[in-house]
């Protein structure tokens, strides 16, 4: 098939593609370029031209670069999917976030989308109010118990700080270790804060800590006690 076919045919496909369809592959293309060459250094001719449409269209559809940025970089949208599960298979969804070959620019990282976004403040306050609301509030709820907020926002700190290290970093235990026995370590470190942690007895603590000093206070100063 000559190079001239092969556009004719590429231009037969966009054709046929519908309107959602034509969305999604703008939102994947899209996904990938930010995700790889951060804000500045994606166009819109270059998302465009991945899927064979003219950049008129992204306009059409998203109304702008900043616009189909926030689109694709949404991160209450990403875990969207967490809040639907099963609290007893809330491990499972994490583990199968983070196993599996690493591959590049399959999203903008939440955490690289704000170090590579031209508003950085804003793109701070955006990603906190997308996991204050998917974690510390629905999450959280749904784990409930003591320090529930906090146990949530650990688990979507582990799970950022490990995908970053794992698919952008690339570390070197991190991308050669098996997933068997990454999932391992993954779903101990998960089922502990699925619970609250066991609460420590600190009238005991002090208790013991007093008593320790009653006795040294009124020890001899050749009492084994005050020697050691």
């Amino acid at each position: 098939m000559t190079g001239v076919q092969n556009s004719e045919a590429s231009k037969e496909v966009v054709r046929r593609r519908s309107a959602s369809a034509t969305r999604t592959a703008l939102r994947a293309a899209a996904a990938f370029r930010f995700g790889k060459y951060g804000y500045e250094g994606t166009s819109v001719r270059d998302i465009a031209g991945d899927v064979g449409v003219d950049a008129a269209l992204v306009y059409r559809y998203f109304g702008s670069k900043e616009a189909l940025f926030n689109d694709v970089a949404c991160t209450g949208k990403m875990f969207e999917p967490l809040l639907q599960e099963p609290v007893e298979t809330i491990p499972d969804w994490f583990c199968a976030m983070l196993l599996g070959q690493p591959k590049e620019g399959d999203f903008p990282h939440p955490v690289l989308s704000v170090l590579r976004s031209s508003g950085r403040d804003e793109a701070v306050g955006r990603l906190r109010a997308d996991l204050t609301e998917v974690f510390s509030k629905r999450l959280a709820a749904r784990l409930g118990g003591a320090d529930a907020d906090l146990r949530a926002e650990l688990l979507s700190a582990w799970m950022l700080g490990t995908s970053l290290m794992r698919t952008e970093i690339r570390s070197p235990a991190l991308t050669s270790v098996p997933d068997a026995t990454l999932e391992r370590y993954l779903r101990a470190g998960i089922e502990v804060l699925m619970a609250p942690a066991p609460q420590c007895d600190d009238h005991a603590s002090a208790d013991t800590e007093h008593t320790d000093r009653d006795l040294t206070l009124h020890c001899p100063d050749n009492c084994p006690i005050r020697r050691g």
